[in-house]
């Protein structure tokens, strides 16, 4: 899930966890969000310049999934999907726990809405390419101010 969202966000991800992956991988996922999305902050630094808003419907095969993103500083997740069970040897859950960390740490808020489920491992993938495109989007630079009415985010 990590690689496609390094594709299709456009970004450059290269990333070692040493974890307790023998008890699960529920720290392991935390604490990749958490990095991922620490990085993310400092990476915008005071956001100048960015477009800031995003939204996308990306679907995968029999699946689709909705991701509004805003880079507003706060920090907020709504998770509307049932992800369960297993992709390989990994808990589906863990997805809304490392979506968790991320946004927290990027401080942003986060929609996430499974439209359509099907296969477990493509409603996951559905999720992360929707993060992913629209991330790319609104770190995409429309201009020099900061996009808020306040002038700080």
């Amino acid at each position: 899930m990590l690689e496609l969202f390094a594709v299709h966000s456009g970004t450059d991800l290269s990333l070692v966890c040493k974890g307790d992956t023998e008890v699960d991988f529920h720290h392991s996922a935390e604490d990749i969000g958490i990095a991922l999305g620490s990085a993310l902050k400092q990476a915008l630094g005071d956001k100048r310049g960015i477009a800031r808003f995003a939204d996308r419907v990306i679907p995968m095969d029999e699946c689709a999934a909705l991701v509004a993103l805003d880079l507003s500083g706060r920090a907020y997740l709504n998770f509307e999907c049932e992800l369960s069970g297993k992709a390989g040897s990994f808990d589906l859950e863990l997805v809304e726990e490392f979506l968790r960390a991320f946004c927290y740490n990027a401080g942003c808020n986060l929609y996430v809405k499974l439209l359509r489920g099907g296969n477990k491992h493509h409603e996951a993938e559905a999720v992360f390419k929707a993060l992913a495109r629209c991330l790319r989007d609104a770190v995409r630079i429309e201009g020099d101010k900061i996009p808020s009415s306040k002038g700080v985010l």
